[in-house]
Formats: structure tokens, C-alpha cells, sequence
């Protein structure tokens, strides 16, 4: 049986129906992820933060995640920039749990394939998404996190607060991101 995702009445994509859920909350439990913060995962973050932020010239690095999506998401790997002209981190206002309908990284679960938007206003379908009035996130670059068992876990994206012009470099950093990450995961089985 196919499930077909959500519209509303303008015609903006709504979190998908996921039909792994299940199976993907008791992978996640199995291998001991996506109940709390990792620092290996936020340094993991760290590095892809800066890595995107060389890879499009820019002079503040854009936020990176780890991403565990079940009824929930939840960053067990987080890299947010300082919030500019004070102490703190983008990353208290963003926190470590995100409802399922803020931002994209549902649909790369269910796609199953890397999904990069320079600028999500160019894109009716995900324009509407919170985090573009909510946390003004208008670029976002995320491939999924696929185990040895076909269970997608989760991501690892990028996202930022001005369009970024991610192109084929982009899709190319994050898809190999998502592999480091899918072995490093593997090796922690100890597989």
C-alpha cells in the first residue's frame, strides 16, 4: 500500500505519513540512538558545518544536524553558530527535539534520496514550512541515514538562514556525510 502525502489547501507538502515508524523506533532503540546527545555526532556536526560554510564561501558556518525522525525529531547531533551580536548559540533556540512538521528532513526519510533546496522559498511545496517564519531557515541540504538493514534512521543536513548556492558540491558533501555516518554507526554495532 502506497501512502501519499498530505496537503493542505494551498497546496504546501505536510509531514508525510511514515509507514516504517515502528520498525525504525526499534532500530534506533537496538543500536541505543536518538534518546539523547551525542558529542561525537555534534562534533560530526561541527565539521560539516564548517566544511558547507568553505564549500560556499561564507564567513559564518550554517547549522548542521544529526537527525533520528520517528514520531519526532530528535538531534543527537547539533551544530549551531552563535547567534550574532550575543553569547549564546542558535542552538537554544532551536533545541534538541523538532516536531515533525519543522523542516524537510521527514521527507528525505521517506524519499529515501538527498534532497537539496538553495532556497526553499523557490520551492511552493516547502515554503510554508514553519521553520521559514519561525527560525527564517531559507536553505536546507540533508541526505538520509541508511543502515546495513535498509531501515532509514534518520539524516544528516544542513540548513541556514540565507539561500546558499549548494549545487552538485552540496549534494556531493552531504551524500558522503551520510555515509561516514552510516559507518560509523555500523562500527559502533560493531558489525
Amino acid at each position: 500500500m502506497t501512502h501519499e502525502p498530505l496537503y493542505d489547501p494551498p497546496g504546501h507538502l505536510l509531514t508525510p505519513v511514515d509507514p516504517e515508524v515502528p520498525q525504525r523506533v526499534a532500530r534506533l532503540r537496538e543500536l541505543g540512538l536518538g534518546q539523547g546527545p551525542d558529542s561525537e555526532f555534534d562534533a560530526l556536526a561541527r565539521d560539516l558545518a564548517e566544511t558547507a560554510g568553505r564549500l560556499v564561501g561564507s564567513e559564518h558556518p550554517p547549522f548542521a544536524m544529526v537527525n533520528f525522525v520517528t514520531d519526532r525529531q530528535y538531534l543527537s547531533g547539533l551544530y549551531a553558530p552563535p547567534v550574532p551580536g550575543s553569547d549564546a548559540t542558535g542552538a537554544v533556540e532551536l533545541g534538541r527535539e523538532v516536531p515533525l512538521d519543522h523542516g524537510y528532513c521527514p521527507h528525505v526519510v521517506m524519499r529515501r534520496k538527498a534532497l537539496v533546496l538553495d532556497d526553499v522559498c523557490d520551492y511552493p511545496r516547502f515554503a510554508g514550512n514553519p521553520v521559514v517564519d519561525r527560525l527564517g531557515i531559507r536553505t536546507y541540504a540533508g541526505a538520509p541515514l541508511i543502515d546495513h538493514t535498509g531501515t532509514v534512521l534518520g539524516t544528516v543536513c544542513i540548513v541556514d538562514r540565507d539561500p546558499k548556492p549548494w549545487g552538485h558540491p552540496g549534494l556531493n558533501l552531504i551524500k558522503e556525510r551520510a555515509a561516514d555516518l552510516v559507518e560509523l554507526i555500523r562500527r559502533r554495532e560493531g558489525i
